[in-house]
């Protein structure tokens, strides 16, 4: 497997391997999995894609989300991210999927805004217009290691609040029907994610965030704002032109990312996949309430210090012992 940089110092074109023998190799899975988790975003180019492929290919990596209630293809594992309607014909600028695809041009993370988030997500280009619809993302793990020192101590705990509807407000209040508002209620989560395999952190933000404990509503949105705007400033970002047959998967832990507008008289259809995250990819100290990586680092370290204070203390009383035994 050969691995080319993509991007500011995250993403890479995998060469030599693909999405079937990510489904159909332990081997191949390791390697690619190894390159996620450094990368946070891995390119594959000229695969032959059809939906099983890359079902079996996601699945590899996790359990697979089910496509939320008002998105097209709705219960399944194939969200069909498109501005074709039944008949062939494109959309109109009003219709629900026009509407989506300009929300989805903000900033944002799949899934924050879910009971269980995901862990990576894989989009396939099924059909791409001659210009525009690119995809560009940015590495929040990078934007954490650049923040001073005093600001990530005050963020690594911080408690944010995550909706769907906070972003699709945005663009159109009646874009969410009442029945998908009752089914995804806002959700709570650190502001930090780490990963546990390579111990690396990364804001956990989004478009879809808006609130943090502790703070008034217009300071936390301008706080999560400044955030956003100084992870994606364009010299830290990496912008997809996409070909036929490309795949792109990225990390949602340590990436955000945004599509671009294209032509109306283009057509363009992308099938996504998403991964859910579980407790072994760094979920479990995600969650409120659950012990940080500080606290954790903390708690080890106190034990540590027990142990050799309890040890000492058996040594200096095997000592005392011996003492009293030679005389």
């Amino acid at each position: 497997m050969e691995l080319l940089p993509l991007g500011p110092g995250f993403g890479v074109e995998v060469r030599g391997i693909g999405l079937i023998d990510g489904a159909s190799s332990d081997r191949a899975y390791r390697s690619i999995r190894a390159a996620l988790e450094e990368h946070s975003v891995l390119l594959f180019r000229e695969q032959a894609v059809a939906d099983d492929v890359q079902a079996a290919f996601s699945r590899a990596f996790g359990p697979l989300e089910l496509v939320k209630i008002g998105s097209v293809g709705a219960g399944t594992f194939y969200n069909r991210l498109h501005n074709i309607a039944a008949d062939g014909t494109l959309v109109p600028e009003t219709h629900q999927q026009t509407l989506t695809a300009r929300a989805n041009q903000l900033w944002h993370t799949d899934s924050s805004f879910k009971a269980t988030p995901a862990l990576a997500s894989v989009l396939s280009a099924r059909t791409i217009p001659d210009y525009g619809g690119e995809t560009e993302f940015a590495s929040t793990r990078l934007a954490w290691s650049r923040l001073p020192r005093a600001m990530q101590l005050r963020l690594r705990d911080a408690i944010v609040t995550h909706a769907y509807a906070n972003s699709r407000d945005q663009i159109d209040p009646g874009l969410m029907t009442p029945a998908e508002r009752a089914a995804l209620p806002p959700v709570r989560w650190r502001m930090t994610w780490r990963n546990p395999v390579n111990n690396r952190t990364a804001l956990y933000i989004a478009s879809h965030a808006y609130g943090i404990e502790g703070m008034g509503e217009s300071e936390a949105r301008a706080l999560l704002a400044e955030l956003i705007a100084d992870a994606t400033r364009p010299e830290f970002t990496y912008r997809h032109q996409w070909r036929p047959g490309d795949v792109l998967m990225w990390d949602n832990r340590a990436t955000m990312h945004r599509g671009h507008p294209w032509a109306r008289d283009q057509a363009r259809s992308m099938v996504r996949t998403t991964i859910s995250a579980v407790d072994a990819d760094g979920l479990a100290e995600l969650r409120p309430g659950s012990p940080s990586a500080t606290e954790v680092y903390r708690e080890m370290r106190d034990a540590a210090h027990a142990i050799d204070v309890a040890e000492a203390h058996a040594m200096d009383c095997g000592d005392a012992l011996r003492g009293r035994h030679r005389h």
